[in-house]
């Protein structure tokens, strides 16, 4: 061992370093291990859940198109009819657990229409499909399968339980009448345009209920400003043509005429110039102020909105005739009667009942249906009269002490669903009720009766201003609160696909301005 020691030559101590080395090591940098990027596990997280959430929405967009198999039809079980796509219809059908009944579903629409941004798909805005979500799709993800028939009821005989339901289609086949028969029926067929008996409106006035009604509207809108716009046009003739007037006070009233003035300002006036600065709108209300249905403050607010918009506001003027350029109004404060002009007349006011709501309502006893405005209801939302409690009805066809509006109306289906799932888990005591000789009736008052709690109204005022009328005596109004608008109704929206669409829409529509090309 001392030989091989020998033979390496002069061990150094492990403490002791050559004078070079140690100046060597004083005179380079030192080196450090290298630090870790900051944000690390940040980035992996957010990076995770990009990934993650990407594939939830893969799945979801996988899932809605491509329904699960459904229960057939079963002959044992009792079978509701619904009539109706709109708002109370549509809810029920949403949370009804068809498992425990067959359901037939009878309505001329067959989409289901989110009526609040209606008055957006007049000036281009929004497009109509994106607020469109078609019935079978609804019905598709049931459990049990859904008879749906796109027809028009044109009679319901409350003793027997039949309707009779006739094909609405451009095209019909041998087979275009038919009868049903149900053991519940619900009427949710809402209502018609209100015309109060003045002459000419059916004739010239544009309504604003349906999808058809947007797209007369839009129509007539630029058919007016290419008139105006044509050579040799007398000023005369254009102020008329560039006169938009807008007859009733309501939230639709008062959207459209807002959704008019941000069209007119924000588009024609860069693609129309030679008509430029010459639009006039007019809103007619019959009674003391807009938006009755909001606070004072709100009501003011809006007023003011729309005088700095210069969209002149009509309170306390009646209409009294409505001609072809024309239309006749009296002043209720002086009793004066005035002709104004107008290029474009849109009607929204007033419901009134179909034809279907007035006849059952004929065949049901005088002393409980005494509404004309539609069918008395109970607590429990049965109209009053219908044989063995067999009829219930709610939204604008119904007459109850809630305001016609889409939110009272979808909560009602809300309830029923839910009304409907309770008398399916009541078998035993309803078997018993039935062999006492009491009626479906006498079955569903054991239930709690409908409360309607009331989530707070909005209203659009133009010019990305909004007003929000919320519960705790909350009243906002302003720029964030059409942000809020608009968020409040994205999430109302049934389906991811609407909700994508009308996103979409809104981000075109800032980028791109609205569309002014005709179909």
């Amino acid at each position: 061992m001392l030989l091989s020691r020998l033979a390496k030559g002069p061990q150094q101590h492990p403490r002791l370093l050559p004078l070079s080395r140690l100046v060597s090591s004083a005179t380079q940098p030192s080196v450090h291990a290298p630090k870790a990027p900051r944000f690390k596990w940040t980035k992996r997280i957010l990076k995770g859940g990009a990934v993650v959430g990407l594939g939830v929405l893969a799945w979801t967009i996988y899932d809605l198109r491509h329904p699960m198999p459904q229960f057939e039809w079963d002959p044992s079980k009792k079978t509701i009819a619904i009539l109706g796509t709109g708002w109370g219809s549509v809810s029920m059908l949403k949370d009804l657990d068809t498992e425990n009944y067959n359901v037939v579903l009878v309505s001329p629409r067959a989409y289901f229409l989110f009526t609040p941004l209606l008055p957006s798909c007049t000036v281009g805005t929004i497009e109509l499909r994106s607020i469109m979500q078609p019935i079978r799709f609804l019905t598709r993800f049931k459990k049990r399968e859904i008879l749906f028939i796109e027809g028009n009821c044109t009679h319901v005989d409350p003793d027997n339980q039949v309707i009779t339901v006739q094909d609405s289609s451009q095209i019909v086949g041998d087979v275009s009448v038919t009868d049903i028969k149900y053991d519940y029926l619900v009427v949710g067929v809402g209502a018609e345009n209100a015309t109060f008996g003045i002459p000419g409106v059916k004739e010239h006035a544009s309504f604003l209920k349906e999808a058809w009604d947007a797209r007369r509207i839009r129509t007539q809108l630029l058919d007016c400003l290419e008139s105006a716009a044509f050579p040799n046009q007398t000023e005369s003739e254009k102020e008329r043509l560039l006169h938009m007037v807008v007859v009733g006070g309501g939230p639709t009233g008062v959207e459209y005429a807002a959704e008019l003035h941000d069209f007119l300002h924000e588009d024609v006036t860069t693609w129309y110039p030679e008509i430029a600065g010459k639009f006039k709108i007019t809103l007619v209300e019959a009674t003391p102020h807009v938006l009755g249905m909001f606070p004072p403050n709100l009501i003011a607010y809006t007023e003011k909105t729309f005088a700095e918009n210069k969209v002149d506001i009509r309170n306390n003027t009646a209409v009294k005739e409505v001609r072809q350029k024309d239309i006749v109004v009296l002043n209720r404060e002086t009793q004066a009667l005035e002709t104004i002009p107008y290029g474009l007349l849109v009607w929204a006011t007033g419901n009134a009942p179909r034809p279907l709501v007035a006849d059952l309502i004929a065949q049901l006893p005088k002393d409980m249906q005494n509404q004309r405005r539609g069918l008395v209801t109970d607590d429990w939302l049965l109209v009053k009269g219908s044989p063995r409690g067999s009829i219930f009805a709610l939204g604008d066809c119904s007459a109850t002490k809630w305001a016609p509006t889409a939110q009272v109306a979808s909560r009602q289906g809300a309830y029923l669903a839910n009304m409907f799932g309770h008398l399916a888990n009541m078998k035993r005591e309803q078997a018993q009720l039935e062999q006492e000789g009491k009626t479906s009736l006498d079955v569903v008052q054991t239930l709690p009766p409908f409360v309607y709690t009331h989530m707070g109204s909005l209203a659009y005022v133009g010019g990305e201003k909004a007003i929000a009328d919320l519960p705790g005596n909350i009243h906002i109004g302003g720029m964030l609160t059409f942000y809020f608008w608009r968020s409040a109704y994205l999430s109302n929206l049934f389906t991811l696909r609407n909700r994508t669409l009308v996103a979409f829409d809104w981000m075109k529509c800032k980028m791109f301005g609205r569309d002014i090309s005709r179909e």
